[in-house]
């Protein structure tokens, strides 16, 4: 099961949105080298102000390309890095894959996915009405979220648009992803 790199973004400021780069570097432990969500600990700023000792469980964003297919249909215009993504993918599903995979990305680079990412209101700051859109509800009633997968990193490495992505599920019984 794999896919592949479309996009590598990261930003050094608290801002929403994280430019596109040639490649990025993950390192083991931290995240993505230079990006404010780097770290052992928490550095999202809600997760900061709850408790600032808890470990990072978001050291890397995932988000599939598909996703923006979907959201232009309902008349959304998002890309690679506009909704704060790290990594982004394309032919693999990251929301159907247990928590434990690992992910590995390029030559050199491992991540461990460790849940679904928890979107925030500031997406309807971005876009108005976009939070409906990634958050939802499945036929049966359950909370849906769209907006990507966090991971962290096992195996650091220069990550480049256009590597490919090989998925390697965990021991069964196989988790879901739940927010993190």
């Amino acid at each position: 099961m794999g896919g592949t790199v479309r996009a590598v973004s990261s930003n050094g400021e608290y801002t929403f949105t994280k430019p596109n780069r040639d490649s990025v570097t993950l390192l083991a432990g931290l995240g993505v080298e230079g990006d404010v969500h780097a770290g052992t600990t928490v550095k999202h700023r809600s997760r900061v102000a709850q408790d600032p000792t808890r470990p990072n469980l978001r050291q890397v964003h995932l988000i599939h390309e598909e996703l923006f297919a979907e959201l232009l249909r309902e008349g959304f215009t998002v890309g690679p890095g506009r909704l704060g993504e790290n990594i982004t993918t394309s032919g693999i599903g990251l929301l159907g894959l247990p928590r434990g995979t690992l992910l590995h990305i390029g030559e050199e680079a491992v991540v461990e996915i460790t849940g679904l990412r928890n979107p925030c209101l500031q997406i309807d700051t971005f876009q108005d009405g976009l939070l409906k859109q990634v958050v939802g509800r499945d036929a049966e009633g359950n909370v849906m979220r769209k907006a990507g997968i966090m991971s962290v990193v096992r195996t650091g490495g220069v990550v480049r648009p256009g590597d490919r992505i090989e998925a390697v599920l965990p021991a069964e019984p196989h988790r879901p992803l739940e927010c993190v």
